[in-house]
C-alpha cells in the first residue's frame, strides 16, 4: 500500500481561473469521486448537517467571505467540481471540513470514534527544519487518514502572469493544503494544530484558500503578509521557505489575527501538531506529543539523520513515520535550500526512494521522475 504511480499534471497557462479548475477535475474525476464515496467524515456528518439551517448560515459565511477576498481560487474550485460532475456543495465541504466541523452538534461529530479520529485526517504532519552553515533543510512527513491514499496528485501550474507553482494535491481540493514551492523560489509545508472550541472563529477565511495564495507569494515576506492578511477561522502552523534567501519561518496562527513567527536556525526544529510558540488554548493531542518526545532524542546532524527520524516506528502507537491503521504516511518530501531541489520520497524515508526531484531554480520548475516499479 502507498502512494503508486503519483502523477504529476502539468496545466496552464489557462484562459481564467474556472477553466484550470475545470481541466484539473476533468482530468482526476475518478480520483475525486472515489475519494467523495470513501469519505466518512463528509457521508457522515458534513452531508447530513449541511441541511441544518445553522450549518447553511455557516456555509453562506464561508462562501461570501472566501469568494469575496479571493475570487480566482474560489473559481478555480467550483471549476474543479462541474469538471469532475461533482456537486460544488460537496467540493464546498471537503475544502471548508476544518472550518464547519468544529460547529457540528456534539452528537453528530461523536457518532463513532472513527469519525472522531477522522476529523483531523488530511493533514497530521511531521516537520524537522534547520538552517546552518553546514545545510538548510526543511523535510516533511504527510500524514492523512488511510482513506487518502491513492488520493492525491501534483499540480504543475503555469498561470498567465508566468508565475509557475507545484502543488501536492488532495483529490478535489484546492492545491496545496500539504506542500508546495513556486518559481519566486518561495516553499512551504503546512501542520495542522489543534485549537480548543473557544479558539475558533465561525465563517472566517479557509485555510485551504491561503495555502492556495501563498503558491502565489513572490517572497516570504509576501508570503507571511498574506497570512496575515487573512482572517482565518481555525488557526495552522506554515512553514516557509525561501530558497533564495535561505531562510526557513515557522508561522503559527490563530483566529482574530493572532500570528506568531520563529525562525528556523542552526538548532534543528521540530514540528507536528501542537502550538509550540504561540499562546493558544489548545487540545491535548498524545500522538503528537509521543513524536515530539521520540524526535528530540534522536540525532540530527545530516540529511540521512532527518530522513531515518521521519522514518521512525519506534513508538508503536504514535510512531513518526505512520502505516495505518487510522493514519498513513503518504510520502515524504525533502526540500534542500542549497541544492535547490524538492524531492518526493515514498515508502519509509529512512529506504529514501525518491519518486520525483523537482528542480526549485529554474523557471520552468523542471523535474524527473525516477521509476521504480518496473
Amino acid at each position: 500500500m502507498g502512494e503508486k504511480m503519483l502523477e504529476v499534471f502539468e496545466i496552464g497557462p489557462c484562459d481564467n481561473p474556472y477553466q484550470m479548475g475545470f481541466l484539473t477535475g476533468q482530468r482526476f474525476s475518478d480520483k475525486i469521486r472515489s475519494r467523495l464515496s470513501t469519505d466518512l467524515i463528509l457521508q457522515n456528518q458534513l452531508l447530513p448537517s449541511a441541511k441544518t439551517p445553522e450549518s447553511q448560515a455557516l456555509i453562506e459565511a464561508l462562501t461570501i467571505n472566501n469568494q469575496k477576498k479571493f475570487p480566482r481560487y474560489w473559481d478555480e474550485l467550483v471549476g474543479t467540481a462541474e469538471g469532475s460532475g461533482v456537486p460544488v456543495l460537496h467540493m464546498i465541504l471537503i475544502n471548508f471540513r476544518k472550518e464547519i466541523l468544529p460547529f457540528l452538534p456534539k452528537s453528530t461529530a461523536a457518532n463513532s470514534n472513527a469519525d472522531t479520529s477522522l476529523g483531523n485526517a488530511p493533514d497530521d504532519c511531521s516537520d524537522v527544519l534547520v538552517v546552518s552553515d553546514s545545510m538548510a533543510i526543511a523535510a516533511h512527513n504527510e500524514d492523512a487518514d488511510v482513506a487518502l491514499v491513492g488520493h492525491t496528485y501534483i499540480i504543475k501550474a503555469t498561470l498567465p502572469n508566468g508565475l509557475s507553482f507545484v502543488g501536492y494535491t488532495y483529490a478535489g481540493e484546492l492545491p496545496s493544503c500539504a506542500f508546495g514551492f513556486n518559481s519566486n523560489g518561495l516553499a512551504f509545508t503546512l501542520n495542522s494544530v489543534p485549537p480548543s472550541e473557544a479558539e475558533i472563529a465561525g465563517g472566517g477565511i479557509g485555510r485551504n484558500f491561503i495555502s492556495r495564495d501563498l503558491l502565489e507569494a513572490t517572497s516570504i515576506d509576501d508570503a507571511l503578509s498574506r497570512i496575515q492578511s487573512s482572517e482565518v477561522s481555525v488557526g495552522h502552523s506554515y512553514n516557509l521557505i525561501d530558497i533564495g534567501a535561505r531562510r526557513i519561518l515557522n508561522v503559527e496562527t490563530a483566529s482574530r489575527n493572532r500570528v506568531s513567527v520563529h525562525e528556523v536556525g542552526a538548532t534543528p526544529f521540530f514540528h507536528a501538531n501542537m502550538y509550540l510558540h504561540l499562546q493558544v488554548e489548545q487540545v491535548e493531542d498524545d500522538n503528537s506529543k509521543s513524536r515530539h518526545e521520540r524526535a528530540a532524542i534522536l540525532p540530527k546532524r545530516s540529511k540521512d539523520d532527518f530522513l531515518s527520524l521521519l522514518g521512525d516506528t519506534d513508538h508503536k502507537r504514535y510512531p513518526i513515520y505512520m502505516t495505518g491503521p487510522t493514519l498513513y504516511t503518504l510520502c515524504t518530501a525533502m526540500i534542500d535550500l542549497d541544492d535547490k531541489t524538492l524531492s518526493i520520497i515514498e515508502g519509509n524515508p529512512k529506504n529514501g526512494k525518491v519518486a520525483y526531484i523537482f528542480s526549485m531554480s529554474t523557471k520552468e520548475l523542471s523535474h524527473i521522475k525516477i521509476n521504480q516499479y518496473d
